[in-house]
């Protein structure tokens, strides 16, 4: 409990109080669990052919979620500032431009690009149709997953040590018990900005399939690491306090049921799918084709603002 007991210090006594706003947002409890109707496949094994198949879809269909809302303003941003990023090898401009988009906050009339996305995967692993008819984010969900498994991999430490403060939910949990956020979790390395977002509930994470996105992020100084929807956790810690609650999560494994659905409904249909893992990285030849360029060209197309 050694990283989370100086923050509940602190909480407790009062030193973040918020006492006299807090009446003006009402909290609601929720329990932490491992997120049965997420969706949150990895894609480790049919990397091409879900390339191929997503650059097939209909085009209304393949930039619905990247037009007309933040991929106009990811790609300018990313535009003004590749030469100077970090990038890791194999890190292509598409994935720079999904991490870009899903950290945007958007127009200010309009629901951010994240919480529209992230509330359709917890629901999107219901059933198989659930994702394969209903879902609208399939490519954006592909990028976002493969930047984060890119971005690891070039990586010196295997895990981070993290924070996230959640507002209006408190939520419970059962100490040793396993759990998955269930979509994409945005964390902090520093405590102290993870307290901004919120207090009711507060978590201490030590995350190994989370990525830090500082470099392809529109707010680099929140030192946000995004935990992928599939990481599973242990729950280590499980406290209450002055109407607060803190937990303290431990990294397990990956866990998800849904890995490689699309592909196993457009190619393979009711027969046994078998994928050749060595097929796992996009191919470095001239055959390769850059996923997001045919989506910004069709978003273009499309009439979306700005794009080029």
């Amino acid at each position: 409990m050694e990283h989370l007991r100086p923050v509940f210090v602190l909480l407790v006594v009062g030193v973040f109080m918020e006492s006299q706003q807090r009446d003006l947002f009402p909290v609601t409890e929720a329990v932490l669990d491992l997120a049965p109707r997420a969706f949150g496949p990895s894609y480790p094994s049919c990397l091409s052919s879900a390339i191929w198949l997503l650059l097939s879809l209909e085009p209304r269909e393949a930039v619905l979620d990247l037009a007309p809302r933040a991929f106009p303003q990811a790609a300018s941003y990313w535009k003004e500032r590749k030469d100077t990023s970090n990038v890791p090898q194999n890190f292509k401009p598409e994935y720079a431009m999904a991490v870009l988009a899903y950290s945007s906050q958007g127009p200010l009339h309009m629901q951010p690009l994240h919480q529209e996305f992230n509330a359709a995967v917890r629901e999107a692993g219901r059933t198989r149709d659930s994702y394969l008819s209903h879902f609208n984010f399939k490519t954006l969900h592909f990028l976002l997953t493969r930047a984060l498994h890119v971005l690891k991999a070039a990586e010196p430490a295997r895990c981070h040590q993290v924070y996230r403060g959640v507002r209006g939910i408190r939520f419970k949990a059962e100490i040793r018990k396993p759990v998955r956020f269930g979509h994409f979790t945005s964390t902090s390395l520093k405590n102290d900005s993870a307290l901004r977002f919120g207090q009711d509930t507060f978590f201490s994470i030590k995350t190994c399939f989370g990525a830090n996105i500082k470099n392809f992020s529109f707010f680099p100084d929140e030192d946000e690491v995004l935990i992928p929807p599939f990481e599973k956790f242990k729950v280590t810690n499980f406290t209450q306090a002055q109407g607060r609650t803190m937990i303290q999560l431990q990294s397990l494994e990956s866990s998800s049921n849904h890995n490689c659905e699309y592909v196993k409904e457009k190619r393979c249909k009711t027969r046994r799918c078998v994928f050749n893992s060595g097929m796992s990285s996009f191919s470095s030849g001239p055959q390769h084709l850059y996923l997001l360029g045919g989506v910004l060209l069709m978003a273009s197309a499309l009439g979306a603002p700005g794009f080029l």
